[in-house]
């Protein structure tokens, strides 16, 4: 077993009702919660699906065990505000607004994609919706948000950055950079980037412990002023109460800080990563224990905000989105050969 499932707080399940009526949320708030997880997570398995049956090319990195984090953070998602991550990225684009099908349909490959086509699986992007990209060369994005944050108080808006990267992109040069600019900046109130780190164990099939000597991830930040802290990341309800209070934190003092999620990918690192010699079955089994989805249906039945009938039809609804999804993707036309220009040439293309 890895060794950061220990720094994991493990909570109690009953009283789920009362946490999360601290937080403002009813009994049908902590079921729609759960409906958005299922759902990301039955999207992800047919894409998976999709990908070893041939009908979606390039690459796939799926979110399955990560739900809690996408789903706790961009519940404080306001207008305005930039999202950026690296290549699972399939889940914000959901929960930011972009339709399963738009989303599947980029998968695809297909023009009704939600970039017509051209993005596939780790280049989602939803301006409208404040997605600024999934980004496929590890840390690579790191800078782009951080010089998003400084555009937002340049700009003077009241918007924010919410950058996500995973444990193997903090030992990218360019997250190192960028992390000093941010502090640097955030001197002065410029830069309300959230740096949100989803610690997953591994950087592809290497562990934190053989990546680094200083294990605890979040610490890195210290080097540049960074404030910082851990949440359990498999626990939905803790990670909605540290969101609420970081993001109204780095909207009115426009400084960085930095969330280390302790969390476990239940999918392998990529769709034709089969083998995952790096981890045993028996370490996989044990984190299939805190599943974020096992762990909040558990703790709503046992305070009583939800039923074993009321959780059947919610996992069949969200079955019927992602099969209406597949359907959508399978039927809908390859893109038309004009799009290889669209948003490529600021101009009309040269013969």
């Amino acid at each position: 077993m890895a060794s950061t499932q220990s720094r994991s707080k493990k909570r109690g399940k009953a009283g789920v009702a009362s946490e999360g009526g601290s937080l403002g949320f009813d009994d049908a708030a902590l079921v729609d919660f759960y409906r958005s997880m299922v759902q990301i997570r039955m999207f992800e398995d047919a894409a998976q699906r999709g990908f070893r049956t041939g009908k979606i090319g390039g690459y796939l990195h799926l979110y399955s065990g990560q739900e809690a984090i996408a789903i706790g953070f961009l519940h404080e998602y306001q207008a305005g505000d930039r999202i950026i991550t690296a290549y699972r990225d399939h889940a914000h684009a959901i929960l930011l607004g972009a339709s399963p099908r738009e989303v599947m349909a980029e998968l695809y490959g297909k023009g009704t994609g939600l970039v017509k086509g051209k993005g596939g699986s780790m280049h989602l992007f939803d301006v409208e919706n404040g997605l600024m990209g999934g980004y496929g060369i590890v840390g690579g994005h790191i800078p782009l948000g951080v010089g998003m944050a400084y555009a937002q108080r340049y700009q003077q808006t009241e918007g924010i950055v919410q950058l996500y990267l995973g444990d193997g992109a903090i030992h990218n040069g360019a997250f190192h950079e960028a992390a000093n600019l941010a502090g640097l900046w955030g001197r002065d109130g410029m830069n309300p980037c959230l740096f949100i780190l989803e610690n997953n164990n591994y950087g592809m099939g290497t562990s934190v412990e053989r990546a680094t000597a200083m294990t605890d991830l979040s610490a890195k930040f210290d080097s540049y002023g960074i404030a910082h802290e851990d949440v359990d990341g498999m626990d939905l309800l803790a990670v909605l109460a540290c969101a609420k209070r970081v993001v109204a934190q780095v909207r009115e003092t426009g400084r960085p800080y930095a969330i280390e999620a302790i969390t476990y990918r239940l999918s392998p690192h990529g769709a034709a990563d089969f083998l995952e010699r790096y981890r045993t079955k028996d370490e996989i089994n044990e984190w299939r224990q805190r599943d974020p989805i096992g762990l909040l249906e558990e703790r709503l039945l046992e305070a009583g905000a939800a039923n074993d009938d009321q959780l059947a039809e919610v996992r069949q609804e969200a079955r019927a989105v992602v099969d209406d999804a597949v359907k959508f993707a399978e039927e809908s036309p390859e893109p038309a050969l004009a799009e290889l220009y669209t948003d490529v040439y600021a101009g009309a293309p040269v013969d």
